[in-house]
């Protein structure tokens, strides 16, 4: 079996030129005569200090040699580190000090809701006894004073079905109270069906009140309506009858929507800021009608409300109409209007 150094040509190197060698530094035996490598020879110089004086004819070289047991080392390879020579570089400043820390809030102390009331204990098989302080003290017990143990006078419980107190006051001076119902009651019918607010077929009188205030005769009744099983009242109306024959007419804010007016003349007033809230009109224009808006106080008391209310007259009365169901401070109020309407017709008349 050959190998690829044998020499019979039949190995791998079979077709190579003849005369070629393998280099020697790919680690292959030297040729004979041939000096190996890193191995001084004679024509390399002598070994020499560093320090030494430089041999005549020498290269200057401070490069080490293979005899320093370093191996050869190209000229100035050796060269001592030199530092750069930079201009000192400024020391980086010191860092600001922490800001100190916020003193801690001191923990507030919140009354407990439940800390005085009674602690009820689960009862039962399992549930343990309560305990002495738990247990509710009576009067005899109470160590309170007298003052503060006497209970505050909270006034008369407020009757549902009086929620505003108008039942309370139409007794104290002296008015009639009735449900609507009675025959006295059926002369409201007429009044409430022509009333400005366009109240529906089914509305009917209630909680009817019958008295004396500001030198008139004077009933209020609110306008019910049904609301499913009930009755809710709507509007508040207060009336005042007035003897011989008084004049269609409407006086109602400005602002207000109005329905029901055909066939009925505006009446201008001498006051331009009246005229510009408020809007009388009638079926004719008569000086009764025309008295109404000339009169100074009518003018005043109206100009001196909120604009929220309707006066007219049919049936007889002259009344007063709002959206709110009936309360003493609005059946005063409606009082002082129908006084100053009743005074103005009588002048007039």
């Amino acid at each position: 079996m050959s190998s690829p150094r044998d020499g019979d040509g039949d190995g791998f190197e079979d077709g190579r030129p003849a005369g070629w060698q393998e280099p020697s530094h790919l680690g292959g035996d030297p040729a004979p005569g041939e000096p190996v490598p890193g191995e001084p020879t004679s024509s390399d110089p002598a070994p020499r200090d560093a320090t030494g004086p430089v041999p005549p004819g020498g290269t200057g070289s401070t490069g080490s040699t293979a005899a320093d047991g370093a191996g050869w080392q190209p000229a100035g390879w050796d060269l001592p580190a030199v530092e750069p020579d930079r201009p000192g570089l400024q020391s980086a400043p010191a860092p600001a000090p922490a800001p100190a820390p916020w003193p801690a809030d001191e923990p507030v102390t919140k009354d407990d809701p439940d800390a005085g009331r009674p602690r009820r204990g689960l009862g039962g098989l399992f549930g343990g006894r309560s305990r002495a302080d738990d247990v509710p003290k009576g009067p005899a017990d109470d160590d309170r004073p007298d003052d503060e143990l006497q209970q505050p006078d909270q006034g008369p419980a407020l009757d549902p079905t009086d929620p505003f107190g108008t039942l309370q006051w139409a007794r104290q001076w002296g008015w009639v109270p009735s449900d609507g119902t009675s025959p006295q009651d059926a002369e409201l019918v007429p009044l409430l069906q022509s009333s400005p607010v366009r109240p529906g077929r089914e509305d009917r009188p209630s909680r009817v009140l019958r008295g004396r205030g500001d030198g008139l005769d004077l009933v209020a009744f609110d306008i019910a309506s049904p609301v499913g099983r009930s009755w809710v009242s709507t509007h508040a109306v207060t009336a005042a009858p007035v003897l011989g024959a008084v004049p269609t007419f409407r006086l109602s804010p400005a602002r207000l929507w109005r329905h029901g007016t055909a066939g009925m003349l505006q009446i201008p007033s001498p006051d331009p800021e009246f005229d510009r809230r408020w809007l009388l009109m009638a079926v004719e224009d008569s000086p009764q009608v025309r008295r109404l808006v000339a009169d100074p106080l009518v003018r005043q008391s109206l100009l001196g409300t909120d604009d929220g209310d309707e006066l007219w007259s049919a049936a007889g009365f002259v009344a007063a109409v709002r959206p709110d169901p009936n309360r003493p401070q609005l059946i005063e109020h409606h009082a002082r209007l129908l006084a100053a309407i009743a005074g103005a017709l009588a002048a007039a008349g």
